[in-house]
């Protein structure tokens, strides 16, 4: 202990003596091991940390197949007859639960607010093992029909609406124009899956007398029992499908053939599965990208001890010679090393834990679990794990190196005998390959997601101008409106929609259930009459839009064949419709081969005649195809089985050079509740903001493959420079008698610059062969670019040489600047 104590101290006083070595190292490993912390921090909390309810490894998802729909649309939530014998007759499942999004119209309690909000079957908060803070929570009778309404408040809404009065349960708010008696308040570490600011629950209530087949609109919740199996509940459910089938009615309109032609079966996975997403393959490029950086940062420090290390050679050497012993004078520079890695740790996780504020702060778009992401102890751990490995790393290369036997040669050495041979280079060198290869990987892998960027940004999204889109939705409640009045929800989205257009700047205003990039939408089979469908065929799935007359003026879309609806074939309730261009060519070929054809979606419904083809718009985002679209009038009779059929939410867009700023939204909503004073705005936004939203996990992987790719040249440069300035002052004395015998500047300057070019080649040859191995990981998020473009490797390639070269140039720059006397005298 005393011997490690003294070793400590001396270890603590060199680097004490060297404080510019010091500083460099500790802020080169503190950066790569804060941005490894930050990454992990993410990756843990997302990926590998379970879910924070009791016994989460028992929580499922259920989706189910359906091959016979076609490749449109092949899987699908539940719907509620499947629930309903799912919960009754399962012998693996200990419950099942439905749920859905919802959206609520808040009033009688200060000014009308809309929020968001979730309906669920009773089951689904105790699956989730939730205890209310206050009440109780939903029963089988609240969950029950023509009962009175009962409302969960979150425990952010009660602080913020209720201030936290415990006096809230029993008291009653109005929802939708329907009065709701508040039952309890959820605790406030609770979060509803991955759904942000879920403000009221609500049951779904569904009536089991009235269920009919199809309606798979709802996400399905459900525990295991203790010891069951995905494979054994998968199976135990796929028993059930055929029992569902026959103990319910299809909807009016449809056969019950239809789902018996889909070929249902079950498809359970974690429940983790559906709250995480698709986000894996971004963060294990993320975290292999970090993790490059950090290997460049342990080359470019190992690189700079064995400078250290080579100016302490004779002391070593006098050590050895002394009697200390290979593992003594190991474990020195080892422990040096070691300290280095932890302080740079201890630095790096102060970092880490200011960055991760900052990005839990910004919310990055498409990244889940974020209040689960943080510092903690599996974060420690790794951090911990992190400074052994760098610590050992950048020790080991020294030890190697200069802890051997060969340290006796160094009391034989002096002064002028200290120049190193090209043996002695090698090490340096092979650590300068190594960072341009990884740091080359990064830069080529930089450049294919700003090209993906760049392809994303000039697809035509098939309207124009979206900055200039304000949109909002409203709902308009039966309470305001009876079932029976349909016509009178048109006529006041109408008369909303005027009294915006009145408003100074407003160029035109339309309705839709849904615009691009929003996430909403509906998919039905649609048959066309003049198909003939083969023995078991199912139409094809199209998603449908119901929209005002001027909703492609607006949204600045093209008809390509045909006219708009008109407001006579609104309120007259005509059999019209019009098509996407990408459906019009599938069914008949072209957009002018469909006018004047006939669709339609339940056998009970008008055959309704396509009068128009409009342009294609990217729905989902202009990285994904566009999908082939029917668009419908916002009121109908005889569509799906319902005699009158009328839409209660729709989304409003507003063209205006206006849009987005919040005095113009002050004019909307003054000019919405003068026709009625208890609507309030839904989800205001520019369509450019969900545009861009729609690339926001694109933008974020650029930036931080940018950043990792930006520090790993950096710190690859730095080592290039490093070793030519030490080679160049290795070789002073050559230098002079080179000037001496008539060498030029020019040709002193070329043989460093060719020095260092040369390991910059070796390491983009390693580089592009590691690159085409890495590309794998890539292809998923990358969009109309081959991971093996050319031209992004061939930039890549030329961007690092070109700054290799001026590494190389500076300090070359300077041997030639050498005074041949003045060299030849240092020696």
């Amino acid at each position: 202990m005393a011997i490690f104590n003294d070793q400590l101290k001396h270890a603590l006083r060199r680097l004490a003596r060297a404080p510019l070595f010091t500083t460099i190292t500790l802020i080169t490993l503190a950066v790569g091991i804060g941005a490894n912390t930050v990454i992990f921090s993410v990756v843990e909390g997302v990926l590998l940390k379970p879910l924070s309810y009791p016994h989460p490894r028992q929580l499922i998802g259920i989706w189910h197949n359906a091959p016979g729909i076609g490749a449109g649309l092949m899987q699908l939530n539940i719907a509620p007859f499947l629930y309903f014998t799912d919960r009754e007759q399962s012998s693996t499942l200990e419950d099942i639960g439905a749920c859905e999004d919802d959206d609520f119209s808040v009033t009688g309690i200060g000014e009308p607010e809309h929020v968001a909000g979730m309906d669920v079957t009773d089951g689904v908060l105790p699956i989730l093992g939730v205890r209310p803070v206050l009440g109780r929570l939903f029963t089988r009778r609240d969950d029950s029909p023509n009962v009175p309404k009962t409302v969960l408040l979150s425990h952010a809404y009660w602080i913020r609406k209720f201030g936290g009065s415990p006096s809230v349960v029993g008291r009653s708010v109005t929802l939708n124009g329907i009065a709701h008696e508040i039952i309890g308040v959820l605790p406030g570490d609770f979060h509803f899956l991955d759904e942000p600011d879920v403000a009221l629950f609500v049951p779904m209530g569904f009536d089991r007398s009235q269920v009919k087949l199809g309606n798979f609109d709802y996400q399905a919740v459900a525990r295991l029992k203790p010891g069951v199996t995905l494979a054994q509940a998968t199976a135990d459910l796929n028993r059930l499908i055929p029992i569902a089938l026959r103990s319910f009615p299809p909807p009016d309109g449809f056969s019950a053939d239809l789902l018996e032609k889909a070929q249902l079966s079950a498809e359970l996975h974690p429940l983790k599965q559906d709250v995480v997403g698709d986000v894996g393959n971004v963060l294990w490029v993320l975290m292999g990208s970090i993790v490059i950086v950090l290997l460049v940062a342990c080359a470019n420090v190992a690189n700079l001890l064995l400078v250290r290390v080579e100016g302490r050679r004779q002391e070593l050497a006098i050590c050895a010679a002394l009697g200390a012993g290979r593992g003594r004078l190991s474990a020195g520079l080892l422990l040096e090393s070691m300290i280095l890695g932890v302080a740079g740790s201890a630095v790096g996780l102060a970092l880490a834990y200011g960055a991760l504020r900052v990005l839990v702060a910004m919310a990055p778009t498409g990244l889940p679990r974020l209040n689960e992401i943080g510092i903690d102890l599996p974060v420690l751990w790794f951090t911990l794990g992190l400074a052994l490995f760098v610590g050992l790393v950048i020790g080991l290369i020294p030890v190697i190196k200069y802890a051997g036997e060969n340290l006796q040669s160094g009391l034989r050495e002096g002064g002028r005998s200290l120049s190193q041979g090209r043996e002695r280079h090698r090490a340096r060198k092979s650590l300068v390959v190594v960072q341009v290869a990884l740091a080359l990987v990064l830069i080529i892998c930089s450049g294919l997601m700003i090209r993906t960027f760049f392809a994303m940004t000039h697809v035509n999204p098939g309207f124009t101008g979206p900055d200039t889109l304000q949109t909002f939705r409203d709902y308009i409640p039966e309470t305001t409106v009876p079932e029976a009045q349909s016509d009178r929800v048109v006529r006041m989205q109408q008369e909303i929609a005027d009294k915006i257009a009145a408003i100074p700047g407003v160029q035109s205003v339309s309705l839709s259930t849904a615009v691009p990039f929003d996430g909403y939408g509906t998919f039905d089979p649609v048959v066309a009459r003049d198909r003939v469908y083969k023995e078991g065929e199912i139409p094809p799935v199209r998603k449908f839009k119901f929209v005002s007359p001027g909703f492609f003026a607006t949204m600045g879309a093209s008809l390509v064949a045909g006219r708009d609806f008109t407001w006579d074939d609104t309120y007259g309730k005509r059999p019209v419709a019009i098509v996407s261009e990408s459906t019009a060519r599938e069914n008949w070929g072209s957009a002018a081969n469909a006018l004047g054809k006939q669709i339609r979606v339940a056998n009970t419904d008008d055959w309704r005649e396509v009068v128009g083809v409009a342009a294609d718009m990217h729905e989902d985002g202009v990285d994904k195809p566009v999908p082939t679209v029917i668009y419908w009038p916002v009121l109908q009779a005889r569509f799906e089985g319902k005699p009158d059929y009328v839409r209660r939410d729709e989304a409003f867009v507003i063209r205006s050079p206006r849009a987005g700023s919040s005095a113009f939204l002050s004019e909307v909503e003054r000019a919405v509740w003068s026709v009625d004073a208890d609507l309030p705005l839904a989800d205001p936004s520019t369509i450019g903001v969900l545009y861009t939203k729609s690339m926001a996990r694109t933008s974020f992987t650029l930036i931080m493959l940018c950043v990792a790719g930006s520090m790993a040249l950096l710190l690859g440069i730095v080592g290039i420079y490093g070793v030519i300035s030490y080679a160049v002052s290795q070789r002073t004395r050559e230098i002079g008698i080179r000037m001496a015998m008539g060498a030029q500047r020019s040709e002193l300057t070329g043989l460093f610059v060719r020095q260092g070019l040369v390991l910059t080649a070796i390491g983009i040859v390693f580089g592009v062969g590691v690159a085409f191995a890495a590309m794998r990981l890539m292809r998923s998020l990358l969009f109309d670019v081959s991971p093996m473009d050319p031209s992004t490797y061939v930039v890549a390639t030329a961007c690092v040489v070109a700054i290799a070269w001026l590494a190389c140039y500076v300090p070359s720059r300077r041997a030639a600047a050498v005074n041949p006397v003045d060299a030849l005298r240092a020696e």
